[in-house]
């Protein structure tokens, strides 16, 4: 599933550059005090989150292609088996 592996990258890629940015302003800000370890992990997820959504929207769709493609190969060869299993 190619597809998922880059969707995947790119949603990860979208957090690390978050994280830096939140991290590298607050370094600016503080003066280079120690960086805590959870507001900015938490700050930089809610970031990636609304920034990914229009920003990933040709991935996602290419990804979710793929998965409602098998999801219909995977039905109709249950309903085959199905109806296999009513003539006998």
């Amino acid at each position: 599933m190619k597809e998922f592996a880059v969707y995947t990258l790119a949603r990860l890629g979208v957090f690390v550059a978050s994280y830096a940015v939140v991290a590298g302003i607050y370094l600016l800000v503080t003066g280079g005090e120690q960086l805590p370890l959870l507001w900015p992990l938490l700050l930089a997820a809610a970031i990636s989150a609304v920034v990914s959504y229009p920003l990933l929207r040709i991935p996602r769709e290419r990804f979710a292609a793929v998965v409602d493609r098998r999801a219909h190969r995977a039905s109709e060869s249950f309903e085959r088996a199905r109806s296999r299993e009513d003539v006998d």
